[in-house]
């Protein structure tokens, strides 16, 4: 059973993309990561216009983000479907309080252009049985996972 956060002290927040694209703009407010596929050689890890001093629930989002993204892929191709190349993933680590105790909770958006909101959903779904962070803060904090898919995105 999880604890409702009362008071949002602080939230970290990423953005990962699937995109081996170099370059385009940047939000000097954010942290670049670029990630490797492990195993691979000649793909380096490379962090851009990093925080002097990043938080924990940056480093956390970050890092949940990356194997999220990750497992995303995994759960897309076994079920014979092909991601677009524009998929994102947003998450937002909050840290509150609530009494005097200290607790943390998330927000998820999945955005799969192009990918019927059922087929995403799915894929979603199946990406949080499979990453370790999201199975390590289950039924421990607050996760709401947002999917956007092809009918959402031609309404907006």
């Amino acid at each position: 059973m999880t604890t409702k956060i009362q008071q949002v002290l602080m939230t970290g927040k990423t953005h990962t993309t699937a995109s081996r694209r170099a370059g385009g703009p940047r939000d000097d407010a954010h942290v670049d990561i670029r990630m490797s596929t492990p195993g691979k050689t000649g793909h380096e890890i490379v962090l851009e216009a990093v925080e002097l001093h990043p938080t924990a629930e940056q480093l956390f989002a970050g890092a949940w983000s990356a194997c999220y993204t990750g497992a995303l892929g995994v759960a897309a191709k076994a079920k014979k479907v092909a991601l677009p190349a524009d998929m994102a993933v947003d998450i937002e680590v909050d840290l509150g309080q609530t009494g005097g105790a200290y607790f943390l909770q998330a927000r998820i958006d999945v955005r799969m252009p192009g990918v019927a909101h059922d087929v995403a959903e799915a894929i979603a779904h199946a990406a949080h049985q499979m990453c370790p962070y999201s199975k390590a803060v289950h039924g421990n904090i607050d996760v709401a996972t947002n999917v956007i898919a092809a009918e959402a995105l031609a309404a907006q």
